[in-house]
């Protein structure tokens, strides 16, 4: 039997070298996908959300999935990829497009917005030392409580709104600083240049962590504020959809870049060809979404705060940090919280509510209603939820893109379906202050949707909704 003759196209293992570019040409690890046109003109955000290029050997206008789990060698290394967990021509594309967005040297994809804070976590030893708000999303709230726990790091928990509280507590065992803003659920706004500035003349090697989520790239970059690491769940405002999990860190030195891939390289956790594809194609109607969300949340925030609830919003004047958080970001983005003053009338209006769908989630083009201390910051003890001043009877809304006015109409009949004995008789006086119950001779009514822009009293007899 002959031997078959040696291909001279096929690859010897020796000739195989170390790529230096992917598929596309551009420099390994990932850098950010070229779109500014070469008059010298930059795009606006909104369009370089949408636009990306790609040299796909098919001319593809969509980036293709390449649900591949391994990858041929090819001569001279050319490539870049041998197996998914490591890296995908599909997560490439999405990586350097994100990185555009961002203005980060780098980005990462990972399968969740806990994931990712998670593969930061891996970067702290025993004995170091975090410091974080104490109004945080409930699941980085559990997160940090394990590490504490069991792998030996410390956690301050401070009013991070004070500049001065995380500086009282900064030292050189300090290895990270985890911020929000606006915090999840009180909507409190950090002012991340002055602590990034502070944390950084105090311990130079401390890295300031920035959790996006609340705002995504379209309304802030904290990486221009100071921050080390920026990192948000794909999840929400990236994808739109609530169809997909994903987790996305940002990053503009190197080295650190290099850190959290290692870890997800390790540990397998990068996000899969075809969550990516789909990350893709919703970030690129982030801008048309999120201008309208953030349109009808401002309708929202008003018409409540007309009604005389107390409203958390950054969009309404009469938040307490109102200029300082519009001297960081570009807009105010879609998550608002009110109190009603009684927990139980809370959640019956959350029960009531048929347009808002309960959920602990946000960012997607439907709307969506919560109590945080019932479902999304449930984890975290009440008596540690009574110590930060957390409001028990706090409803947050996740505002999406349907009609404002049915919005609107859905939270008023929600709140005219309270019946008067889910009332502590103690509130009562409250519900009348706050313009969701009306007085007469025979009894409370609900007021009607219309009666918040009157410039006159209704009579009696144009009340609407039933008597409590």
């Amino acid at each position: 039997m002959s031997t078959p003759p040696t291909s001279s196209k096929a690859p010897k293992l020796t000739d195989l070298k170390s790529p230096q570019t992917d598929l596309d040409g551009h420099d390994l690890p990932p850098s950010p996908a070229s779109s500014t046109p070469r008059n010298g003109r930059k795009y606006a955000l909104a369009t370089e959300l949408v636009y990306t290029e790609s040299k796909d050997q098919y001319g593809s206008s969509s980036m293709p999935i390449y649900q591949s789990a391994t990858f041929k060698p090819l001569p001279g290394g050319n490539g870049g990829y041998d197996y998914t967990r490591s890296g995908n021509p599909t997560r490439t594309h999405l990586e350097r497009h994100l990185a555009k967005i961002m203005n980060a040297a780098r980005t990462l994809v990972v399968g969740s917005g806990m994931g990712a804070l998670d593969v930061i976590s891996r970067l702290l030893k025993p004995g170091d030392e975090v410091i974080t708000g104490d109004d945080l999303y409930g699941g980085t709230n559990r997160l940090l409580t394990y590490l504490s726990t069991h792998q030996g790091i410390v956690v301050h928990h401070v009013d991070t709104t004070e500049p001065e509280a995380v500086q009282r507590v900064v030292s050189e065992k300090t290895a990270m600083v985890l911020l929000e803003s606006p915090t999840n659920p009180l909507i409190k706004i950090v002012d991340i240049p002055a602590i990034a500035k502070l944390t950084h003349g105090k311990n130079e090697k401390c890295l300031v962590v920035v959790d996006n989520t609340m705002l995504s790239p379209m309304l802030c970059n904290p990486l221009e504020l100071g921050a080390d690491i920026v990192y948000e769940s794909g999840t929400k405002y990236l994808s739109g959809h609530h169809d997909l999990m994903a987790g996305v860190l940002a990053v503009n030195d190197q080295g650190l870049g290099d850190k959290l891939y290692f870890t997800i390289n390790s540990t397998g956790c990068g996000l899969s060809p075809n969550d990516s594809f789909l990350l893709m194609r919703g970030i690129k109607t982030l801008a048309i979404r999120m201008e309208k969300q953030q349109a009808n949340a401002q309708a929202i925030a008003e018409f409540l705060e007309n009604r005389g609830f107390r409203v958390r919003y950054p969009g309404l004047k009469s938040h307490p940090q109102y200029d300082l958080h519009w001297s960081m970001a570009r807009g105010a983005g879609a998550v608002l919280s009110f109190e009603t003053g009684d927990a139980t009338l809370s959640e019956r209006i959350v029960e009531a509510a048929r347009l808002w769908g309960i959920s602990v989630s946000f960012g997607c083009v439907n709307s969506l209603i919560s109590m945080p201390c019932q479902m999304s910051h449930a984890s975290i003890d009440p008596k540690v939820r009574k110590e930060r001043n957390m409001p028990e009877d706090i409803i947050r809304l996740c505002v999406g893109i349907e009609d404002i006015d049915d919005l609107i109409d859905d939270l008023s009949r929600a709140v005219s379906c309270i019946s008067i004995n889910d009332i502590d008789c103690a509130n009562v006086f409250q519900l009348v202050q706050a313009g969701a119950v009306k007085v007469t001779l025979d009894g409370f009514h609900a007021i009607p949707i219309a009666q918040e822009v009157a410039a006159e009293p209704l009579e009696e007899s144009d009340a609407a909704g039933p008597s409590f």
